[in-house]
């Protein structure tokens, strides 16, 4: 069964540090594109960051350019996100997904999605 899971979501003051991670289960991530979504509640699921399957090529939303960073580890089949200067406006469910085409911020290329993490930043 091809499975994502996400980790390392919490309640975390602004100005605060996280880091997700998504390990892969039943295939391996090395062959796909990994991004990172969010969705906070009455909003559109939006991109926040993908990587490509080598790593070699990385994609950022504005809002959190120079905040997050996306990393890769195919030797332990993982990806992570970390979270740096949160913002209350960071609050979401945050999910990654696995693409078998480029990196991009684009929800529909995207054919494996986990089941998200919830991130708050809030005093």
């Amino acid at each position: 069964q091809l499975q994502l899971v996400e980790s390392g979501g919490g309640l975390v003051q602004p100005g605060g540090s996280l880091r997700l991670s998504c390990a892969a289960s039943g295939f391996t991530l090395e062959h796909y594109a990994i991004g990172w979504f969010r969705q906070a509640p009455g909003k559109e699921r939006e991109g926040v960051a993908c990587i490509s399957s080598s790593g070699g090529i990385t994609n950022y939303a504005d809002s959190v350019k120079g905040r997050f960073t996306i990393s890769r580890d195919n030797a332990k089949n993982t990806v992570h996100l970390q979270m740096n200067s949160l913002k209350p406006e960071d609050t979401a469910v945050y999910y990654c997904a696995a693409a078998s085409t480029l990196c991009v911020l684009w929800t529909q290329m995207y054919d494996y999605w986990g089941q998200g993490t919830q991130v708050t930043v809030s005093s």
